[in-house]
């Protein structure tokens, strides 16, 4: 397949979209499965396909390569480059730095990777890919298993950024301290230690300020914004989303204002203002409609869109417990991602037929994410599963309640 001459053509001409669609219809895959399995839609699967030699997102070529099997050479995730394009944006930067499990299996991508900036911008571009293949692995590996490996991690970017010379090299070695950190925050969340995991949030943020970059320190604070929320803090996650806007400032780009406001709306939720919390989401759900076409722009590694903000209101009515933000037909269909996250989202659904009187479907849905959050041992999802147990107060438990039960006795996570 690799030798076939319209692949290696497309693929030397920079148009990896035809690469990925010409492997793609040779695996006999459709645009929508190929988007199921990397978390897009089939209307993006076919932008990406007919891109022409237009500039990529990384990240959604690695997915797409890692899923379909491509050498990531194949891609542009291997090549050699010089920095910066026509159009003066960072996406050949993004190309050699943000990386996927496949690249980062693969040793050549590494050596190739150029060196005109230094062994520091060596060191952080083989770090970073190896904090991008973390984060991939995070989707099929339980997090107890990624912990230890992540906090090595961060150890040697620690070591390295210890005997990084010159201003340039620390920054990067910051920036990528502060990725690695974040990932570790979430899996420490995960696991249901939400101490920890404020901890290595709070230490992401720090990174992120040490390395100069904005951006990424607008990015982090509102990502800790985004976990006290769901820890139930609204007070907190609001002062947090409105610091990540003070440090943007008015020069922000669409999709954080989109993020922001969905972040917010979760705050007011979790404090239960109903009414700000519906102004937030129509102000994100507005932002998100306007979004370019285009990639966005690192740290954000995974799309923003509509489909974010109407799974945003779920769990917002979840937190309020108000079933008509929750239930409706397609509802389950919004519950994209990994397994992890499809099943909190589940559990958010589960809530809302709760609220509306739905005990058997609720309860129903709520095993069926509990089998996950087992399967992944994800303290997470079954802490969230006790929460939703607790709110059925009866002293005849149905069936499908005492079968949660069950599996929930003894779990120790």
């Amino acid at each position: 397949m690799w030798q076939m001459t319209a692949v290696r053509d497309a693929s030397r001409t920079g148009d990896y979209g035809k690469v990925i669609e010409l492997v793609r219809q040779d695996r006999r895959m459709t645009q929508a499965q190929l988007g199921g399995a990397i978390g897009l839609s089939q209307s993006a699967v076919s932008r990406l396909e007919k891109r022409g030699a237009r500039t990529y997102s990384t990240d959604i070529l690695a997915a797409a390569a890692a899923h379909l099997g491509i050498p990531p050479t194949l891609v542009g995730l291997a090549d050699s480059r010089p920095q910066g394009n026509a159009n003066g944006d960072d996406n050949v930067d993004r190309r050699q730095f943000l990386g996927s499990v496949a690249a980062t299996a693969a040793t050549p991508v590494l050596a190739a990777l150029p060196d005109k900036a230094g062994p520091g911008s060596e060191q952080a571009a083989a770090l970073r890919l190896s904090t991008s293949a973390y984060r991939r692995l995070d989707g099929s590996t339980p997090s107890r298993d990624l912990s230890e490996a992540v906090k090595s991690h961060m150890r040697l970017i620690q070591s390295i950024t210890g005997t990084a010379t010159g201003d340039g090299d620390r920054n990067r070695l910051a920036a990528v301290g502060s990725e690695a950190a974040s990932l570790a925050g979430w899996l420490a969340w995960d696991m249901g230690d939400n101490g920890s995991a404020r901890t290595w949030y709070g230490s992401a943020v720090k990174a992120a300020r040490s390395s100069g970059d904005r951006l990424l320190a607008a990015y982090q604070v509102g990502s800790l914004a985004q976990f006290e929320a769901h820890s139930g803090n609204g007070a907190e996650a609001l002062n947090l989303a409105r610091r990540a806007r003070r440090v943007l400032g008015d020069h922000r780009p669409p999709v954080a204002e989109a993020w922001l406001s969905s972040v917010e709306a979760l705050a007011h939720a979790a404090g239960g203002d109903q009414r700000s919390a519906d102004r937030a989401l129509a102000a994100s759900r507005a932002a998100a409609e306007a979004l370019p076409e285009d990639p966005p722009p690192w740290p954000w590694v995974f799309a923003f869109g509509p489909e974010k903000v109407a799974a945003c209101r779920v769990t917002c009515g979840a937190r309020l417990g108000l079933a008509g933000w929750v239930l409706s037909d397609d509802a389950e269909a919004l519950a994209t991602g990994h397994g992890k996250q499809r099943a909190l989202l589940v559990l958010d659904i589960a809530t809302g037929h709760l609220a509306g009187g739905r005990v058997e479907s609720a309860f129903a849905l709520a095993r069926r994410a509990l089998d996950t959050g087992l399967t992944y041992r994800s303290g997470r999802i079954v802490e969230r599963a006790r929460a939703l147990r607790r709110t059925l107060t009866t002293s005849a438990p149905p069936k499908v309640v005492r079968d949660l039960d069950e599996r929930l006795h003894g779990v120790y996570l």
